[in-house]
């Protein structure tokens, strides 16, 4: 799986990609989307994908949906899948998308009425040096809301760890304050956000699909206990303690 793909595969990729930008919303769509407590909003989703260490074929892709504002757990589905498409830097969304996907279509087709209103992806959205990364590419497809919040600076379009991105880190005060990350053609591309007065270290908030940065950004630090927010992170834990249960010798 670590063989790069031919030339004629990237190139489907990015027309592919350009083709599914064109559909993209980046502003608010929805009536929750507009009140200051996120009034409306009852079911908040999240997604992730773990691998059995040593192993990058095979992965627990996890969907939650957690009760808004109280995070608790509504839903959740595990399962094992084969990843058939290589890693390739800002491709990700092809390895992944299919089969997350799927897991909000099998939500979809049983339990309709808890079919998350937004979804939380850990990843990057328009913060991508094509600006259309996984949570773009699963908004998209699904017709969902969807947020990319990813725990790694993403170096593209000339944002990088400079000294003064360390120093704009250090000024975040408390929870919720935020800087916006900002191209070398002046556009902002997503927010570097402190998630939680504990947490020095910040998230990464973009836009993936039918939600505008200042929505995606107060959204996700609405759902924050911890750095992390509360579905991504218990996407994590929930497809991590799969793979510790079903395949304890691998050392998940």
């Amino acid at each position: 799986m670590s063989a790069a793909p031919a030339e004629d595969v990237v190139r489907r990729w990015e027309s592919e990609q350009q083709r599914l930008r064109l559909q993209l919303l980046d502003h608010d769509t929805e009536s929750w989307q507009q009140n200051p407590d996120f009034s409306g909003l009852q079911r908040v989703g999240g997604v992730d994908l773990s691998f059995i260490k040593g192993d990058d074929v095979n992965a627990c892709a996890q969907l939650v949906v957690l009760s808004f504002p109280d995070m608790e757990l509504l839903y959740e589905d595990s399962r094992m899948v084969t990843l058939t498409a290589p890693y390739v830097a800002g491709f990700l969304a092809f390895r992944e998308t299919p089969f997350l996907l799927e897991a909000l279509q099998r939500l979809q087709e049983n339990q309709p009425e808890l079919l998350p209103q937004v979804v939380l992806v850990d990843g990057n959205g328009l913060f991508h040096d094509r600006e259309f990364g996984l949570a773009c590419h699963l908004g998209v497809l699904s017709g969902l809301p969807c947020v990319g919040v990813a725990k790694n600076l993403l170096q593209v379009q000339g944002v990088n760890k400079s000294q003064e991105h360390q120093s704009q880190i250090a000024a975040l005060q408390k929870g919720g304050d935020s800087f916006p990350l900002t191209a070398a053609s002046g556009k902002v591309l997503g927010k570097a956000l402190r998630s939680s007065d504990k947490s020095v270290k910040p998230v990464y908030v973009s836009v993936g699909h039918k939600i505008s940065l200042d929505t995606a950004v107060r959204l996700t630090h609405a759902c924050c206990r911890y750095r992390v927010p509360e579905p991504i992170r218990q996407a994590d834990c929930r497809s991590r303690e799969y793979l510790r249960q079903h395949f304890p010798a691998a050392d998940a």
